[in-house]
């Protein structure tokens, strides 16, 4: 997608603060941090939300999943806990239309949030 800030990080057209890359998908530190550690997992693949994956993605989630456990790893945060969040339209806050799993860390989190 043309207009996709997240193709466009991806294909480097927008400079973003990237902390991994591979194959199948790329982390970014979220801009507009909602916890001390706030990370994106994104697909390298145009995926715009949840309700447009099909049995052919389960690799790819299943490795967004993987991906976020390894970045919490890495940053400290695995032990003592981490969120993550993955918003399905507008009414659920989704604001990019290319699906991505927040991860937030580093502090307590409240339930129910807000």
């Amino acid at each position: 997608m043309s207009d996709c800030i997240f193709c466009k990080i991806r294909d480097g057209h927008v400079p973003a603060r990237v902390v991994h890359r591979d194959e199948l998908c790329f982390v970014l530190e979220d801009i507009n941090p909602q916890a001390p550690t706030h990370l994106l997992v994104i697909p390298t693949e145009h995926i715009p939300t949840v309700n447009d994956l099909s049995v052919d993605h389960r690799e790819v989630v299943g490795h967004l999943y993987l991906t976020a456990a390894k970045t919490a790893r890495q940053r400290g945060i695995a032990d003592s806990g981490y969120r993550l969040v993955m918003n399905t339209h507008r009414d659920a806050g989704q604001t990019v239309f290319h699906i991505h799993l927040h991860v937030l860390g580093g502090r307590p989190m409240e339930w129910p949030p807000g």
